[in-house]
């Protein structure tokens, strides 16, 4: 059964996830379908609203722009990502089931992260952390969590069908930027180039292309810390490819990785400032994002 809240307007998308399969809707990736509102919760990870709470304005901007409700579960906290790659399985445990509990109720339709490395940990860590320490029904609950939780542009091009960023959201940025695509993103969401795709079609803007952009930044949560000198020469070899593009701005899905490549220019006095995906497409012509 749909939720009570859900509404149907005009407009084509199209989709076949389990989000739809689990109320009892089967639809092939071709069928022509109405739109709808949902209730999308906000999962806005810990660097993002610690660090760049704007990126986490922008993902609801965007979102309330289509025309969808937009909640945030006040119980949520860290997703226990950093815990689980440092080794500290037990520890996270807590905070994996804090994430479960916050998020596995009837209030919302789908979860968003501005953050491929969140979501691929809710999706993939927190199924194999419970089903590693013995707790079967906890892993049930992951599972049906991970199904639901989304980066910000799965959802807008998987389920939201958002093919053109101009167009269907009004996006306009008149900078000639480079994208740095996540090793999370590519590797364990397999994103792809919906990122990349998305930004293409934002409304003056002009996307150089990043040498060795599969490569990592050199961040990796506590990796940075405790390999600093393998991560700072990492660092210094995607500064150099994003210096050499000639772009304003890098552009990013992930804020951890914008965080650690932003401070690595500002250091140095490079003049390419980081932004995230978010702030990107819901920069308008009546409201441009600055850099």
């Amino acid at each position: 059964m749909w939720s009570d809240h859900l509404e149907y307007k005009v407009r084509a998308i199209t989709t076949s996830l389990d989000y739809y399969e689990v109320r009892g809707i089967v639809w092939s990736d071709h069928t022509l379908k109405e739109s709808f509102i949902m209730r999308i919760a906000l999962f806005a990870t810990c660097i993002v609203d610690a660090m760049y709470p704007e990126t986490a304005k922008s993902t609801v901007k965007i979102l309330e722009r289509l025309g969808h409700e937009v909640i945030f579960p006040k119980a949520q906290a860290c997703c226990g990502q950093m815990h689980m790659n440092s080794g500290y399985m037990p520890e996270a445990l807590p905070v994996v089931e804090n994430h479960i509990n916050a998020f596995d109720t009837e209030d919302y339709d789908v979860a968003v992260a501005p953050s491929g490395s969140c979501v691929a940990s809710v999706k993939h860590q927190h199924p194999f952390l419970a089903e590693r320490l013995g707790k079967p029904e906890l892993k049930e609950r992951a599972v049906a969590v991970g199904k639901r939780t989304y980066e910000l542009s799965q959802l807008l091009v998987d389920v939201l069908g958002i093919t053109n960023a101009a167009e269907q959201l009004g996006s306009y940025f008149p900078q000639t930027i480079t994208y740095h695509p996540s090793c999370h993103g590519m590797r364990s969401l397999k994103l792809g180039d919906r990122q990349l795709d998305l930004l293409k079609t934002v409304g003056g803007i002009t996307v150089n292309e990043l040498p060795e952009a599969d490569q990592c930044c050199g961040f990796g949560g506590t990796f940075s810390i405790k390999n600093s000198d393998v991560s700072t020469a990492m660092l210094e070899d995607k500064m150099k490819n994003i210096c050499s593009t000639g772009a304003s701005a890098c552009a990013g899905g992930d804020a951890s990785c914008l965080m650690h490549i932003g401070g690595g220019l500002s250091r140095t006095g490079a003049k390419p400032k980081t932004l995230h995906l978010a702030d990107i497409l819901a920069s308008t012509m009546e409201e441009t994002v600055s850099l």
